[in-house]
C-alpha cells in the first residue's frame, strides 16, 4: 500500500493532476482507494455509467473502444503512474472505452461525490486540474498536426 508521500509522488506524474499544488495534493491523496484486480478483470466497460477515476500502482491495464468486452484491440497500454477513467467524472457521460486488467493490478481511486467535494474545499485544485488538462488536449493536438496526411488516424477536413 503506498503511503501518502508515495501517492502524492504518483499524483504528480499522472497527466490529471501533474499541474495541481502539491499541498492540494495532499488532500486528494487522502481521498483515494485502493483496489486490486486481476489479469483479465474489466474494471469498467464501454457506455457503464461511471463513478471513479484511477491511478495506476501496479500491474498493467489495456484501454479498448470496442463494445465487446473480449476484444483485445487496444487503443492504450497502460503502467504504473499512468491514470484513467477521468473523462467520467468531468462530463457525467458514459465510459468512452474499456478497461481491461492485462496483468495483476493495484490502483487508487478516486469517486466523483469526493473528487467534487475537494474540488469545493480547494478550488485551486480545479484549477490545477484544469490547467494539466489543458496541456494534455494541446499535447494531443501538437500529435495530430504532426501526422502525416495520409494516416488513418487523421480525418479529413
Amino acid at each position: 500500500m503506498p503511503d501518502l508521500f508515495d501517492r502524492i509522488l504518483l499524483l504528480k506524474r499522472s497527466p490529471v493532476f501533474s499541474r495541481v499544488a502539491t499541498e492540494d495534493l495532499r488532500h486528494v491523496a487522502q481521498a483515494l482507494e485502493e483496489e486490486q484486480y486481476f489479469t483479465d478483470d474489466l474494471i469498467f466497460e464501454v457506455n457503464a455509467q461511471g463513478d471513479h477515476l484511477y491511478l495506476l500502482v501496479s500491474g498493467r491495464v489495456g484501454i479498448s473502444l470496442d463494445a465487446d468486452s473480449s476484444s483485445r484491440n487496444f487503443i492504450a497500454t497502460l503502467g504504473p503512474g499512468d491514470c484513467f477513467g477521468e473523462m467520467n467524472l468531468l462530463d457525467d457521460r458514459p465510459r468512452s472505452a474499456t478497461a481491461h486488467v492485462l496483468e495483476d493490478s493495484t490502483v487508487l481511486s478516486l469517486d466523483k461525490a469526493r473528487l467534487r467535494g475537494l474540488i469545493l474545499s480547494y478550488p485551486e485544485l480545479s484549477i490545477g486540474m484544469l490547467r494539466s488538462l489543458s496541456l494534455r488536449l494541446r499535447e494531443a493536438n501538437i500529435r495530430r498536426t504532426d501526422e502525416p496526411a495520409g494516416s488513418p488516424n487523421r480525418e479529413a477536413t
